[in-house]
């Protein structure tokens, strides 16, 4: 009896890790899922002759968007694929696009608004026509006609990737508009209107430039790309003191090739991340499991 006990013991264990590397391969409809080794997502995605950009989920990872230029940066436009009867949908392009350009979106926590980069024109004298931030709500299950993000002290710099926390305080990068002095910088919401923007100060063993951040939605850690001969992916910790700290590079098994557009699940179970080949130009989005990397240490 002992020992039988024991078996179906050891059956459950073994019964309950099976399930759960089966949930998560149902939850995103893949053959395998990443451990520590970075795997590619969905290389089927990129059309031949162009380049993927960031890729995100909705929060309830029923929905993948991701963006796709040509390989001379031009023309960027964001496609959304569904869960369907337990496969992907065929690629869409997303309710948002226009005929000019789209890129770096991300949704708030809750799911009922999405914020993305866009180059169409504001109807704002001295803004000029560079990237800005948009955004759109769900509404009764409709999503609105993006509108405009003003962050005041930043209306004659380019402003990209946009992402909210639970705070309702907002995260992107900024640069003069031929791309120089590229950082990283947060303006909080007060009455539903963004304040000016102030520099996230992040400690640093080199003086660069930093892009593409994604903030957890309580604010507890920011991954970000630094700006050297390649891109870096790198993680810094919020001391709740209005400090960012105990930042450090991540593991050379996701900085291999030159890394941006980092985006982590909900349950900050796995990264997924932009990787490329820059003089081949050949880009692709890979997923790692990411739980040890954000230990502080």
């Amino acid at each position: 009896m002992k020992k039988l006990t024991v078996i179906l013991l050891f059956m459950n264990i073994f019964s309950g890790c099976n399930t759960e590397t089966k949930n998560y391969e149902l939850e995103f409809l893949t053959e395998k899922v990443p451990d520590e080794i970075p795997l590619d997502f969905k290389q089927d995605l990129i059309p031949n002759n162009k380049i993927i950009h960031k890729g995100i989920f909705s929060p309830d990872l029923r929905e993948y968007y991701y963006t796709i230029s040509n390989k001379n940066f031009e023309n960027f436009t964001v496609y959304v694929i569904r869960k369907q009867n337990g496969n992907w949908s065929e690629p869409k392009k997303a309710f948002f696009n226009s005929k000019y350009n789209e890129h770096g979106m991300s949704f708030s926590p809750d799911g009922n608004s999405i914020y993305f980069s866009s180059t169409r024109p504001i109807d704002i004298d001295n803004i000029d026509q560079t990237w800005h931030i948009w955004k759109s709500d769900k509404i009764n299950e409709e999503w609105t006609k993006p509108v405009f993000v003003d962050i005041p002290n930043l209306r004659d710099k380019l402003v990209s990737h946009p992402i909210i926390t639970n705070s309702g305080t907002l995260y992107f990068h900024s640069s003069n508009l031929d791309y120089s002095e590229m950082d990283i910088y947060y303006s909080p919401q007060v009455n539903g209107k963004f304040k000016n923007a102030e520099k996230i100060s992040i400690s640093l063993p080199l003086n660069s430039g930093k892009c593409t951040p994604y903030v957890s939605p309580d604010e507890d850690f920011l991954i970000f790309a630094t700006i050297e001969n390649q891109l870096d992916l790198w993680v810094s910790f919020n001391d709740r003191k209005g400090n960012w700290g105990k930042t450090k590079r991540l593991s050379d098994k996701i900085n291999s090739l030159g890394q941006g557009n980092p985006y982590v699940t909900p349950d900050n179970k796995f990264l997924f991340y932009t990787t490329k080949e820059y003089k081949e130009k050949k880009w692709k989005v890979k997923w790692i499991d990411i739980e040890s990397e954000l230990k502080i240490n």
